[in-house]
């Protein structure tokens, strides 16, 4: 599925559809011209960062961008012919297109004017009619028309428009209803705002200030006008997609989580909406509710930027491409507490803890992450005590979904899927009637913390199978096998997590796993 492969065969063009690149906002008109001056708009800029340690030190990774990787490995090409932004044709299915939806606000090459998101939303409509139209030569034939949606920042937001509002205005004629269109198969987001922007506690009247001024269409980051363009009642939170929409296991949102590496504005941005965040959104607001989502340490922009990033590509590729979809969940049986905060619970004092829960998530042989939540980069996931102990709260945490894919340019014979969490539940800072509980407190402790390796055989006939292990064990190897249970058309493996101390955890990690892009 992810090697090259002749787009002239119906199972052979699935799921390598069209591929459309929707780039984020730009602020000031110099912005725009700068914008609209380069071909690709971003998705060509690389990087040669992996990422900034707590040290200061940089480790350095070659990251030719998401355009040329897709090209080398993928066998995409790019949509431009003799100097057209919109070739007519032929171009091949397999194609990356660029929506040059800030053309129309350049003094050079359009009218000098902003327009509203639904006007870009219904161009985006007719974008897809247009590469529609200039591949049909090269689609093959009996395979529905599709594409896949890529979007950083605002982009994901104009996409959504086109996607779940009714009534975008209709362009040349052509129908007012977008969503019946049904062309889109995918959509993957960078940092996009689907919660809107927001500002830190005391900086709220920005936000008023913001949306009222509009400049330069700032308001779209803000309640009103995203319910307005999102077509969303107000008993509906922003980040929510209506059913006739794409289908919420269609979508995957990439989060930043690096603030202090997004230098716009001078710094002004991270200092406004605070660390949880990539500078500019914030890490709550940055997925659609029931999406798939992984998290990277890396900015909104920048040498550190979420779309220059190995770790980003490497979810989207997986996401468009992959074989197999893992949803992990933590099942927490029993969760001890010390003695004297068991006692205290017990005779009913009022307790107060923050539990964090920690992942970072791995494929066999390589530098990168697929998912990184910690603690010390304000990412890691976080449950209350009442959570954890009230069986009517939402005691289980979700740690990842994930899209895993055979590398057979590497082992063409090895049907195995390799893949590692790295897990740890923090020991909790305890309150006890308001006062904070020093005794026996060593800060910087674990209830659990291990590194789990998998090994995943996927089977067209015949039960699946997984290996897995312990690095407190058996060090990068998975050796203990377990047959999994099918589950309304899944196959659930749950493997048992027990901590060695007092206070701990007796948990289990529950895989449920998929076949993606069947069809």
């Amino acid at each position: 599925i992810v090697g090259r492969r002749s787009s002239h065969a119906g199972a052979a063009m699935h799921p390598s559809y069209p591929i459309i690149y929707v780039r984020g906002y730009a602020g000031t008109q110099n912005e725009v011209e700068d914008t609209v001056a380069t071909p690709y708009m971003g998705f060509n800029l690389g990087s040669t960062k992996l990422r900034q340690h707590h040290s200061g030190t940089i480790e350095s990774h070659i990251f030719e961008s998401p355009l040329v990787r897709l090209i080398k490995e993928e066998g995409y090409i790019d949509a431009y012919r003799d100097g057209e932004a919109l070739p007519r044709g032929p171009v091949a299915a397999r194609s990356i297109w660029i929506f040059r939806y800030y053309d129309i606000t350049s003094q050079d090459l359009g009218q000098n004017a902003r327009k509203e998101i639904e006007f870009h939303a219904a161009q985006l409509r007719e974008f897809i009619r247009h590469i529609k139209d200039a591949t049909a030569e090269d689609w093959p034939a009996g395979v529905p028309f599709r594409v896949n949606l890529v979007a950083h920042s605002m982009g994901g937001l104009v996409c959504r428009c086109y996607l779940q509002n009714q009534a975008i205005p209709g362009l040349d004629g052509r129908p007012a209803t977008a969503w019946t269109d049904k062309a889109v198969d995918k959509f993957f987001t960078y940092a996009t705002p689907h919660g809107g922007i927001e500002f830190r506690r005391g900086l709220g009247w920005v936000s008023g200030f913001r949306d009222f001024l509009d400049i330069n269409n700032s308001a779209n980051f803000g309640p009103e006008r995203m319910r307005a363009f999102l077509d969303l009642p107000q008993d509906q939170p922003l980040n929510s997609v209506p059913d006739r929409c794409l289908p919420a296991e269609r979508i995957f949102c990439m989060v930043g989580t690096d603030a202090h590496d997004y230098a716009a504005a001078g710094g002004l941005s991270r200092r406004s909406v605070g660390p949880l965040s990539d500078g500019l959104v914030q890490i709550e607001n940055a997925t659609v509710k029931g999406a798939a989502r992984a998290f990277v340490y890396r900015s909104h922009s920048g040498h550190y930027g979420i779309v220059n990033s190995e770790s980003s590509y490497q979810n989207l590729v997986r996401f468009l491409f992959g074989d197999i979809r893992v949803e992990g969940r933590l099942l927490v049986d029993e969760l001890t507490l010390p003695p004297a905060i068991r006692r205290a619970h017990a005779q009913g004092d009022k307790i107060r803890a923050s539990y964090h829960f920690e992942t970072v998530l791995r494929v066999r042989g390589a530098r990168w992450d697929l998912s990184r939540r910690l603690v010390d980069e304000h990412s890691a996931i976080f449950r209350s005590f009442d959570d954890m102990m009230r069986r009517d709260r939402p005691r289980h945490p979700h740690l990842f979904t994930s899209f895993l894919a055979r590398d057979r340019r590497r082992n063409r014979r090895r049907r195995s899927l390799g893949f590692s969490v790295d897990l740890a539940v923090r020991v909790p800072d305890y309150e006890v009637e308001n006062r904070f509980w020093f005794d026996d407190h060593y800060d910087g402790g674990f209830l659990f913390r291990d590194k789990i390796n998998l090994d995943l055989t996927p089977r067209d006939q015949g039960s699946w199978s997984l290996r897995y292990g312990f690095d407190s064990r058996t060090p990068n190897r998975a050796t203990t096998r377990i047959t999994g249970n099918e589950q309304n058309g899944a196959v659930v493996f749950e493997l048992p997590l027990r901590s060695r101390t007092e206070p701990g955890l007796s948990a289990r990690l529950q895989l449920t796993c998929s076949r993606w892009n069947t069809g």
